[in-house]
């Protein structure tokens, strides 16, 4: 994680962590905190005059977690550009709080074109609005996602009404109630759920209303699975 630039754009918000974002023990759950890393970054583009007719797909976020944000939290979220690609770019996210909280995240959002609904090269306004913090680096939206071995547990998983999109997919967010979920239940992610911890999610093909999902695991290793062809939706790994 590369720390917030000292020149270029640097877009700020805050946000207060309530009831609805919280776990039993009153951290913030890993959803929740995907939302406020979503929020912020759709709040950067639209304050920056972007007027790109497209839209952004998010490929892989990594999350490292030093310190939780917890239940009253007033949380700032600062964010920028920390690396491009041909048709993505890396989206940073330091979220820190008074009482000590601290979260880095990193996000590649792959931008859409509207009309065709493929991959489009990033235009010279965004480049003029966000390159300068990225200072040269670039970034990679290649996924590296294991194959499962035989040794491994599974843990249904119910698509609900509410974890759609306007897409009709499951938004890049929920996929983290999954992530919770294990927490919760994995004794292999640690027997305390309020641990810092890392977690990396990449996201291969969207889980729709009708799919049946299944949550594979293997010690820190993760896959959203559907139940009826095998195919592997999402991807990832969490350590403590």
């Amino acid at each position: 994680m590369i720390a917030v630039p000292a020149h270029g754009r640097v877009f700020s918000a805050q946000r207060r962590v309530r009831l609805g974002d919280i776990t039993t023990t009153g951290r913030l759950r890993l959803d929740a905190l995907a939302r406020y890393l979503q929020d912020v970054s759709n709040d950067d583009t639209a304050d920056s005059g972007l007027t790109d007719p497209w839209d952004w797909l998010v490929r892989r976020t990594e999350i490292v977690v030093e310190a939780w944000p917890r239940l009253d939290d007033l949380v700032t979220l600062t964010t920028f550009c920390g690396g491009l690609g041909p048709r993505w770019a890396e989206r940073r996210v330091q979220v820190v709080s008074a009482s000590g909280a601290g979260i880095d995240a990193a996000t590649i959002w792959v931008s859409m074109d509207r009309d065709t609904g493929r991959p489009r090269p990033l235009s010279d306004s965004f480049h003029e609005i966000f390159a300068a913090t990225a200072r040269g680096r670039r970034v990679s939206a290649r996924l590296d996602t294991p194959e499962i071995g035989d040794n491994h547990e599974s843990l249904a998983w119910s698509v609900r009404a509410s974890d759609l999109d306007v897409l009709g997919h499951v938004n890049n967010t929920n996929y983290w109630a999954g992530v919770e979920e294990l927490l919760h239940l994995d004794h292999d992610l640690g027997t305390d759920p309020d641990l810092p911890l890392t977690a990396r999610l990449g996201f291969i093909t969207p889980i729709e209303a009708d799919d049946r999902v299944e949550i594979v695991h293997d010690g820190a290793q993760l896959w959203f699975r559907n139940l009826d062809d095998a195919t592997v939706h999402a991807a990832g790994v969490v350590t403590r």
